[in-house]
């Protein structure tokens, strides 16, 4: 049996930018071995939104034991996962991350696959900021 990977989390307004940016980074870290990444975006009833719940049961689902990162597209989204660390609802070593969406979740996606640790997915997502396109 393989080591346990950090999970990863992507919270979205959006039911369909979640599961988007969730393929597109497993696809990009394929070749081996792929983190978990789970989607938790849109509300109950399709709509934009965020929803605790869907967070919630995202991060229960990727936690493996080696932690959970979550990345958030806007405000609300943040607020929601910051809400649920300090109500202890997400699973122990669960972290939110200061990344941009899309460049961070591929990042953390290809370091988390690597089984590295939960802090170097972090800080690997975070360099994501860094990435210049010019």
């Amino acid at each position: 049996m393989s080591e346990p990977m950090v999970g990863i989390v992507l919270v979205s307004h959006s039911a369909g930018v979640a599961q988007s940016v969730a393929e597109l980074a497993r696809g990009l870290s394929a070749g081996g071995p792929v983190a978990l990444i789970a989607p938790a975006g849109g509300t109950a009833e399709g709509r934009l939104g965020t929803s605790a719940e869907r967070v919630a049961e995202a991060a229960r689902a990727v936690d493996q034991g080696a932690g959970v990162l979550l990345l958030a597209d806007l405000g609300s989204a943040v607020l929601t996962v910051k809400a649920l660390l300090v109500e202890d609802e997400l699973p122990p070593g669960a972290r939110l991350v200061d990344a941009p969406f899309v460049e961070g979740a591929v990042a953390a996606a290809v370091t988390a696959s690597t089984g590295a640790p939960l802090s170097a997915v972090a800080e690997a997502a975070e360099e994501a900021y860094t990435y210049r396109k010019l």
